[in-house]
């Protein structure tokens, strides 16, 4: 039976007058892919327990079975960019059809290999490293295919319940991983069978992607950029993406600091609770139990409250939890306050994660998850080796309580980057009604050049305004709004001057890269984009409209000398 389109998913809002939560879950699309997500996240935290388990039946050395965690991470800090650009490069469904099939062949290998007892420390852990990697390089795909499976409207749902598909399968997954590891006489026989269900979890993603007829949102009709150059096109985006930066600072510093959580909660439960694997599975299954919850009850909180309040909510309360963590040691106390932290932490997470998917096109979309999920782990893992260093050299109260009041502290440095506030922007592409303009062909120019003129550059384009003096202010306002434009979408430099001998006379300049990266800018323009370009145009008061030109840099060419061929 076919998929339903995006195009269909509103009839579904528009029969739910107070939606829910779960109304994603009705468009079939969104619910397949879920459903095998949320299967296939019960296998990678099976798979995590029965690795770490396994690899401390292989070696004793601490720093070996540390390891794992590290190998698990570092392909994300590493990859993040570079995921990035090639899901905004290539058909997302092929590429995520690609780097499922590579976990599933990575923890194949290494399932044959642990069943037949022939594996090593360092084969785990190059075979957890390759896993991961298919992990990094999948997840900007994965999270960017969002829109093209439910309505603008329905986001903020749909990462809730993203959230709580990987909450539940870390709540379950580790005690499903460590029971099947301990039902085996044989610790080889029981990961090895641990690997192989994982394997098998790829198998439904894949087969839920194959079905998927894709329409992508954002279509270039240019040839496609090279992964450096969507790296530094990526990067440009960000730095002149204020409500994006916004998000992305408020991720890391809010991840850096409740890190403290995720990392000392083990040894909270071994030497402050004097609890065993089966206590830290209760501590650690209530923050995802209440992780859970926030995906039904979100889409409630967010008609009542904003972003920044909800997460103002969240901050403070996740202080009060890392105080409790330090300097209550009843576990009757504990478990309730981890399971509203674990509702805390996913109502958080899930507003920079919308934020981030609302806050900027299509065009860019990977891009900008591959940069927020770098930021994110890069919070984590700095986090984690912060608290843990502090608390191996004092001790894990003194560590938690430093993360609490360090948390406290920054909070109202960090509040004035504000998170989805006000009217989200009109990401929608604009197809303009004018023509490209085509370079005229000029025969004295370098061999480069007239091989590949659409590659020629850098391009200068200048635009000459008339702006009374009662219009100057305004004008300069938006022409300054226009520049975020600009650069957002490509270009390397921007200026707006004012003629000294006529003041009414300004002068627009921006340099792009090549002419091929002009044209690409004139495909990324969203509707935002060309409300704040009209704002600009309808302040000009000259008899004709602005004047255009554009300009490819005259690079030398040697003259012919006759008395060469002499």
């Amino acid at each position: 039976m076919p998929f339903e389109t995006p195009n269909t998913a509103p009839l579904v809002e528009a029969a739910s007058p107070t939606p829910s939560g779960f109304a994603p879950l009705r468009i079939r699309l969104f619910r397949d892919r879920w459903i095998a997500s949320t299967v296939s996240s019960v296998g990678t935290w099976m798979q995590d327990t029965a690795g770490t388990w396994l690899m401390t039946s292989l070696t004793a050395s601490p720093l070996l079975i540390a390891l794992m965690q590290t190998a698990a991470s570092l392909p994300v800090l590493l990859l993040g960019l570079v995921a990035g650009a090639t899901a905004d490069i290539f058909d997302r469904r092929k590429l995520l059809i690609f780097w499922q099939a590579w976990m599933l062949g990575s923890v194949a290998i290494l399932s044959v290999l642990t069943l037949l007892g022939h594996v090593s420390p360092w084969a785990l852990l190059a075979f957890t490293f390759l896993l991961n990697i298919g992990s990094a390089m999948n997840n900007p795909a994965w999270q960017a295919i969002v829109p093209e499976l439910v309505p603008r409207e329905f986001i903020p749902d749909t990462v809730a319940l993203n959230a709580a598909s990987n909450n539940l399968a870390r709540a379950v997954g580790p005690a499903l991983g460590g029971l099947m590891v301990a039902g085996f006489a044989s610790v080889f026989m029981g990961a090895g069978s641990v690997f192989v269900l994982n394997a098998l979890s790829f198998a439904g993603v894949i087969w839920v992607l194959y079905r998927w007829k894709r329409t992508p949102l954002f279509k270039s009709a240019l040839p496609s950029e090279r992964i450096a150059g969507s790296i530094m096109t990526g990067l440009r985006y960000v730095r002149y993406a204020p409500d994006l930066k916004a998000s992305l600072a408020r991720t890391f510093t809010f991840a850096f600091f409740v890190s403290a959580i995720w990392a000392l909660l083990a040894v909270v439960a071994k030497q402050d609770l004097n609890e065993g694997a089966i206590g830290y599975g209760i501590l650690n299954g209530s923050l995802g139990l209440g992780a859970v919850g926030a995906a039904t009850q979100l889409p409630k909180l967010r008609r009542r409250f904003s972003a920044d309040q909800i997460i103002a909510a969240s901050t403070f309360y996740d202080v009060i939890t890392l105080l409790v963590l330090a300097f209550v040691h009843k576990p009757w106390i504990i478990i309730p306050v981890l399971l509203v932290s674990g509702f805390a932490w996913t109502s958080t997470m899930s507003m920079f994660n919308t934020s981030v998917q609302l806050s900027v096109p299509a065009w860019v979309q990977a891009r900008a998850l591959g940069t927020y999920l770098m930021t994110f782990q890069g919070g984590m893992a700095f986090g984690s080796l912060t608290w843990g260093f502090v608390a191996e050299h004092t001790s894990t109260p003194v560590a938690l309580a430093a993360s609490a009041c360090g948390l406290a502290i920054t909070y109202p440095m960090i509040r004035r980057f504000h998170v989805m506030r006000g009217p989200l922007p009109d990401h929608t592409p604009h197809r303009s009604s004018r023509p490209a303009p085509q370079p005229a062909p000029f025969p004295p120019v370098s061999e480069q050049e007239a091989d590949d003129p659409i590659h020629a550059g850098p391009v200068r384009i200048s635009i000459d305004y008339r702006v009374p003096a009662e219009n100057y202010a305004e004008f300069t306002h938006a022409i300054h709004q226009l520049r975020g434009v600009r650069l957002r979408d490509g270009a390397i430099r921007w200026g707006i001057y004012r003629d000294a001998i006529d003041p009414e006379r300004l002068n627009e300049t921006f340099l792009m890269e090549s002419w091929l990266d002009y044209l690409r800018s004139r495909e990324r323009i969203t509707a935002a984009d060309e409300a704040i370009r009209a704002r600009v145009r309808a302040l000009h008061k000259g008899d004709a409209p602005p004047v255009v030109s554009y300009q490819i840099y005259a690079r030398e060419i040697t003259p012919h000398d006759p008395q060469s061929n002499l």
